[in-house]
């Protein structure tokens, strides 16, 4: 699994807009150029995870799936298996970096309010552990990895089973938590973009 040094090149010259993040306040990402990444897309019924490796220019998927809870399970036994899961992949793979996406604004408040309590239980088991943890916003994250800040969910699936040379294309809350990890990547290779703020 990998993705060629002139590919990964042009990903990187994606980043590249006039101008460069100038305000002293925001923490990004620092020049890191090999490691483990782990990319979190957190939902209460099937929260994404993937695990992104860089070894010189190649990066290869060490390791992606889905914490899959079934609607008879009560959203506090979820909550528990999301945290649980992500404890058991920190101490199988030793990654020192997380990534999730940014907020997003969600009309029903109850779906905002569980999807916060996913994000929560993430970020905090992943916190405890120690490790850096750090967000992209979602426009940020499709055009990083697709080239288009409106790019749909297949477009990305695609890229990121190209990216990774994956034979088969993962479930989508796989193949988000793979983009947030490759997207994130680029950040640590070129920190000034802003592409990755640090929470």
């Amino acid at each position: 699994m990998g993705i060629s040094i002139r590919d990964y090149q042009t990903l990187e010259a994606r980043l590249r807009r006039p101008g460069r993040n100038t305000d002293p306040t925001q923490t990004v990402a620092p020049a890191i150029t090999e490691g483990l990444v782990l990319g979190v897309d957190p939902s209460l019924r099937g929260t994404g995870y993937g695990l992104v490796e860089k070894r010189g220019a190649e990066l290869r998927a060490v390791a992606y799936g889905t914490v899959l809870c079934p609607r008879t399970w009560s959203r506090t036994t979820c909550l528990a298996a999301i945290a649980q899961t992500l404890r058991q992949i920190v101490q199988s793979h030793h990654p020192t970096i997380a990534v999730f996406e940014g907020l997003f604004h969600a009309r029903n408040l109850r779906t905002a309010l569980i999807m916060g309590e996913a994000r929560g239980a993430a970020l905090s088991v992943l916190a405890e552990a120690g490790l850096e943890i750090y967000e992209i916003a979602p426009r940020r994250l499709k055009l990083a990895v697709t080239g288009h800040g409106a790019a749909g969910k297949q477009a990305v699936a695609n890229m990121v089973r190209r990216m990774l040379n994956l034979t088969n294309t993962p479930r989508s809350d796989e193949t988000d938590a793979l983009a947030l990890a490759l997207a994130h990547w680029q950040a640590l290779s070129r920190p000034w973009t802003g592409l990755s703020k640090r929470i």
